[in-house]
């Protein structure tokens, strides 16, 4: 059965690092997989995390199974994060969050469960947007289509043509929206351009359904709650995605939440009966681990404060490395504004460099970008930036 079945295309992603780990040349630089970097190139577990999890070997009473949503005090802990502790939506009990293993499984099981209770909806993402989206709403059954979002040619949002867009989605569709640090563009909105998609939003009734994999990393935790918040004052209901592989380092840990919001206590209730069958059928509950360590940092005021301390070192590396980057292609005398970089929010960037200019660097200089130029960020670090720079350069003197 097994024979005639051709091998599939590697991850465009995750199959970049398969290829850079194989490949000889000490010289090699990763750039494609979405992994914060410090200045020694390591990517480390955070002390605060390291603290969290000393204290959880040493109380676990129990290796139990954890509820299909996972564990009350986690959910809590993810509401507060997102709204805010005094938000209405708090107060009045209209959420609902299930502990998820990563974001990537926070999208499917939301898209499996809008699948379920609007079939016919569409899925309007931005052009464009993280690669997998559209393999996860497919997965889901979703046809999904695009609205503009990023202006190639001035290396900024497209506004006027995103905010068109959004008037003519019809009520009823499902509107992916990413809630800070854009992937793979790093070009955000505005707190005023948020509130008037908001307003989109609440007058023409499609949902909004929100990634939020970088809180933190953009201009501070609550500053990255500007979409959700403005989405939070015009729709009654929507939906949020978070991953804490990022902010809180957990990257094999596989840490994320699915957050319903709904017009009711009630109403919520009854959706998120439909999150938990979803999730039943798919991983039936959440590995506990990753919970275990937000829920404790997220609870502890020391341990908060420590954690915030090193998501506030890790958000001014990734800026400054920016401003060095754009700095030493300058200084490299590589041809070209790259000021925008610098402008960017979070660890992604669409460089400017064409497929042709990355296959190049690949093949030729070791340097793995993901197809359509976008780079990470955190991963230029002092001992690769002058070959990346001198690299770049001779990219586009031969193409």
């Amino acid at each position: 059965m097994f024979d005639a079945i051709l091998a599939a295309p590697p991850d465009s992603i995750l199959g970049l690092t398969e290829a850079w780990k194989q490949d000889p040349n000490p010289l090699k630089v990763n750039l494609g997989v979405g992994v914060y970097k410090d200045a020694a190139g390591n990517t480390p577990i955070l002390a605060s995390v390291k603290a969290a999890e000393a204290a959880i070997l040493h109380s676990a009473t129990t290796k139990s199974y954890m509820p299909i949503s996972g564990a009350p005090e986690y959910g809590s802990c993810v509401r507060e994060l997102i709204f805010g502790s005094a938000h209405e939506i708090i107060q009045a009990g209209r959420a609902r969050t299930a502990h998820t293993p990563g974001g990537t499984a926070a999208l499917r099981a939301g898209a499996d469960f809008l699948k379920k209770v609007v079939p016919a909806a569409t899925v309007w993402m931005s052009a464009p947007t993280w690669a997998n989206h559209k393999g996860v709403f497919a997965a889901a059954g979703f046809a999904s289509k695009d609205y503009p979002y990023y202006d190639a040619a001035n290396r900024d949002l497209d506004f006027p043509r995103m905010q068109e867009a959004l008037e003519a989605i019809p009520a009823g569709d499902i509107v992916l929206l990413h809630a800070c640090c854009h992937n793979p563009s790093g070009v955000d909105l505005d707190a005023e351009q948020w509130r008037t998609v908001a307003a989109i939003a609440g007058r023409r009734g499609w949902l909004p359904f929100l990634d939020f994999a970088y809180q933190g990393y953009g201009d501070g935790l609550e500053q990255d709650r500007a979409g959700v918040l403005a989405l939070a004052a015009a729709c009654p209901e929507f939906i949020v995605a978070s991953s804490f592989s990022k902010n809180f380092g957990l990257y094999q840990d596989r840490t994320g939440a699915l957050t319903l919001v709904a017009g009711s206590a009630a109403a919520a209730d009854r959706a998120f009966s439909h999150v938990e069958l979803a999730i039943r059928v798919n991983y039936s509950n959440p590995p506990a681990h990753g919970g275990l360590i937000v829920s404790r940092i997220l609870s502890d005021a020391a341990l908060r404060d420590q954690w915030l301390a090193e998501l506030t070192a890790m958000r001014e590396h990734i800026a400054a490395t920016r401003r060095q980057f754009v700095a030493a292609l300058a200084s490299h005398e590589v041809p070209g504004d790259f000021s925008f970089i610098a402008r960017q929010k979070g660890m992604f960037s669409f460089s400017g460099l064409g497929d042709v200019q990355v296959k190049f660097l690949r093949d030729a200089r070791s340097i793995y970008i993901v197809g359509g130029g976008r780079i990470n960020v955190a991963g230029i670090t002092s001992h690769n930036l002058d070959y990346l720079c001198t690299s770049i350069r001779e990219a586009l003197a031969s193409y």
